[in-house]
């Protein structure tokens, strides 16, 4: 870690050195420096500025050289009005500040005054100085304070903040909901406008009727008629049927408005419609109120393995519609498995892996806004097997099989420099391990040492460059898969030397103890895992017959695991990244969504008669006995 960072600083010196310039300081600090302390002795100055008790000697050409606001006043005034200025509606605290930044780029600024130093940039014209002021309110955008934020922007018809902003509050929604009073002061078309937005991060919506009514309860007096029209902002047909009937149809407000029974009947409709098996119907589309929402992650798959032969295929996982897509890309990578991946951004790395002949040391990366493949710097070591995360913008490899031997040698790369570099060694061999990060550290689990399935496991500390000795699983595990999530680091599946596995266990850093927890329906190895929406995805994988397509998710706050939609294709030795925030999010995800009820429709139908030639099989044995 530090020989990569150090590698990166380099860099950066040679580059500004040979451009002349210092971060965030013009070609000139010097000079401007001692023209600061001129205008703080007062020497040359020719224009001064008087705020409230404040009294600033400036420069005109310095102030003009940045400032809309004065250069036009500089250049087109009459002489006694360039001379002494006074500027209403800026603190002198703040002009101050101000004047400061147009000499030497330095800015003070707090959250108690960070609008009032936008608006006084803005009037004046200072470009510059309004774009610090936006990156610093980002940078302490919060769920309490993002609604405010929001609105903020687009009263001074800064577009940059507010649609930055109103991003932030769809993405988290859920927390935003609960820990912003602000989104309960919006006004109708506002709060409107953030529920019924497709893009708003809810896995179902529950959460968004009870804003609904969170927000008429701030104000029922003057709220309360609005309730039809918010109904229209929840997809109704989406929320369970037993809450509808309970929390919606049943709620005061409802009750009380005659408007809101239209749709009320229409809901109703649709939820028994969608509980009817009737092939008859299969093609009705799926009305606006249960149109699923835009995903706001994606889960990635690449390649794997498949029937004895690697793959190349790209499916992905629209959890709001709960489907795997197969995804053409232009130019596919070739047939991999057993590799490693990472996402920094939108772009996703392919690391090592084997291709049935070949262990690679070779990498490539995914582009999920260009759908291109581009080939990046190779490995010191050739690494199938390999265990990969992402740390602080850098690509961990640790372990893997080069063909001959288990490795136990590992290395990171730096994606701004385009190079790999060793780090220290782990304390044992590993292939097929699996690794995660959680609080700043690396944790690599099991695998296999060329003799054994292990139930070791290590720690790596990218400050101190060191690994340390964790306590042993309960079980052995290759061809594992482990995640961070929620302070733990979490173990499923895996292979003991004898079967594959279902059952899973996670380790609590600070009590340094090992606990099952739920295992999987299925038995896998070597698949992949992901956190979704608080929940953790096993996709396919080798059950020890053959590859598989199953996919589970765990909810950790019931301890249990809940089947969703298979993949396209049965595989094993792949994957699984997740990439959020996509501006192409409908490059990947379900098309058809209108047929979304047609197809659940036809999913129950099969499933009747499947029970049905169940039924019939076994009455035919029991005939057949008498």
């Amino acid at each position: 870690m530090q020989n990569c960072q150090l590698e990166d600083e380099l860099l950066q010196q040679q580059q500004q050195h040979s451009s002349g310039s210092l971060p965030h300081r013009c070609i000139s600090y010097v000079a401007m420096k001692a023209l600061d302390e001129m205008r703080l002795s007062n020497t040359l100055c020719d224009a001064t500025i008087t705020q409230d008790d404040f009294t600033f000697p400036v420069h005109r050409a310095i102030l003009g050289s940045c400032s809309d606001y004065f250069r036009t006043l500089f250049t087109t005034s009459l002489p006694s009005k360039k001379d002494h200025i006074s500027i209403d509606g800026i603190r002198g605290v703040i002009m101050d500040r101000i004047i400061k930044y147009a000499y030497l780029r330095e800015l003070d600024i707090s959250e108690k005054d960070m609008f009032e130093v936008y608006a006084a940039a803005d009037f004046l014209g200072m470009a510059s100085l309004q774009e610090r002021c936006i990156q610093y309110i980002k940078s302490v955008l919060r769920t309490d304070n993002c609604v405010q934020i929001m609105i903020y922007g687009r009263q001074r018809h800064c577009s940059t903040l507010y649609e930055y902003t109103r991003k932030y509050v769809l993405k988290n929604f859920i927390e935003v909901s609960r820990r912003c009073p602000d989104l309960m002061k919006v006004d109708l078309d506002d709060i409107y406008a953030l529920l019924s937005d497709e893009l708003l991060n809810v896995k179902d919506e529950e959460p968004v009727w009870e804003c609904c009514i969170r927000w008429i309860d701030t104000d029922p007096v003057n709220r309360a008629d609005h309730i039809p029209w918010l109904m229209r902002a929840v997809r109704l047909g989406l929320l369970r049927t037993q809450y509808f009937l309970e929390k919606v149809k049943e709620n005061p407000y409802v009750l009380g408005n005659e408007e809101t029974k239209p749709i009320i009947i229409e809901t109703l409709t649709f939820l028994y419609d969608l509980d009817m098996v009737n092939t008859k119907h299969s093609k009705i589309k799926t009305p606006p109120l249960a149109l699923p929402r835009l995903p706001y992650d994606i889960i990635f798959t690449f390649g794997g393995w498949s029937e004895g032969l690697p793959q190349s295929a790209i499916e992905t996982y629209d959890t709001r519609a709960d489907r795997w897509i197969k995804i053409d890309a232009g130019n596919r990578t070739e047939a991999r498995a057993y590799y490693g991946a990472a996402v920094l951004g939108s772009v996703v790395y392919c690391i090592g892996g084997y291709d049935g002949v070949e262990h690679f040391n070779t990498c490539r990366k995914f582009d999920a806004i260009s759908k291109v493949w581009t080939e990046i710097a190779p490995m010191h070591c050739r690494r199938c097997y390999v265990s990969v995360v992402v740390l602080d913008g850098l690509i961990y490899a640790m372990g893997g099989y080069d063909g001959h031997n288990r490795q136990n040698t590992a290395e990171c790369y730096n994606p701004r420099t385009n190079q790999w570099t060793m780090i220290a060694p782990m304390h044992q061999l590993r292939s097929d391990a699996d690794a995660c990060t959680l609080d700043g550290m690396i944790y690599i689990i099991g695998g296999f040492n060329g003799q054994e399935c292990m139930n070791s496991a290590e720690v790596y500390d990218p400050i101190e460059n060191t690994w340390s000795v964790l306590p042993n699983m309960m079980n052995r595990r290759s061809g594992v898969s482990c995640i961070g999530h929620r302070g733990t680091v979490n173990v499923l599946g895996g292979f003991n030397g004898l079967i594959r596995m279902n059952t899973c266990e996670r380790f609590d850093p600070v009590s340094r103890r090992w606990q099952n927890f739920k295992e999987m329906y299925h038995q896998r190895s070597n698949f992949g895992v992901e956190v979704i929406d608080d929940m953790i995805f096993a996709i396919g994988g080798y059950d020890g017959v053959s590859a598989i397509s199953h996919t589970e998710c765990y909810a950790m706050d019931s301890n249990e695991w809940l089947e969703a939609t298979d993949l396209n294709q049965m595989r094993s030795a792949f994957k699984a990244v997740i990439i959020s925030g996509l501006p192409n999010v409908r490059d990947y995800i379900h098309k058809d969504r209108e047929n979304l009820m047609a197809e659940r429709r036809q999913k129950l139908f099969n499933t009747e008669l499947e029970g049905e030639d169940m039924e019939i099989d076994s009455t035919s044995t029991i005939n057949d006995i008498d």
